[in-house]
Formats: structure tokens, C-alpha cells, sequence
């Protein structure tokens, strides 16, 4: 679920720490807000998987007697 968020986030960090983008903001440094999105991203990402793993999605055990 949150592997999208992880990648928008990711791609975003990248694009100010490559500086394809640069924000004319005093107070915004562009390299640290990027490397804080990058690990945003990366945190989103493996923490998704490490919830709901893709191998075990959709799994459904049932421990009742069988019909």
C-alpha cells in the first residue's frame, strides 16, 4: 500500500539531489530536503514490505472443521 508513497517520495528526493530542480528559498536547502525525501522514500518502501510482504498477501488459513 505504501510502496507508491515510497517511490513518489524517492523520485522527488532525487530530482533535488541530482538538481534537476532548484528552489530559490532562503532557509531550503535543496540537498538536505532531498536526501530527506530519499529517505522518506526508502523508509516507506521497506516498511511496507516488511508489514505485508508480497508473498503473503491474500492468504487466508482457516483452523474450522472442514464441510
Amino acid at each position: 500500500m505504501y510502496i507508491g508513497l515510497g517511490i513518489v517520495l524517492l523520485v522527488a528526493g532525487l530530482v533535488f539531489v541530482l538538481d534537476v530542480v532548484q528552489v530559490d528559498i532562503s532557509f531550503v536547502d535543496d540537498n538536505a530536503l532531498g536526501w530527506i525525501l530519499v529517505i522518506a522514500g526508502v523508509l516507506a518502501i521497506v516498511l511496507s514490505l516488511v508489514v505485508a510482504p508480497p508473498w503473503r498477501r491474500g492468504e487466508t488459513y482457516y483452523d474450522g472443521p472442514v464441510r
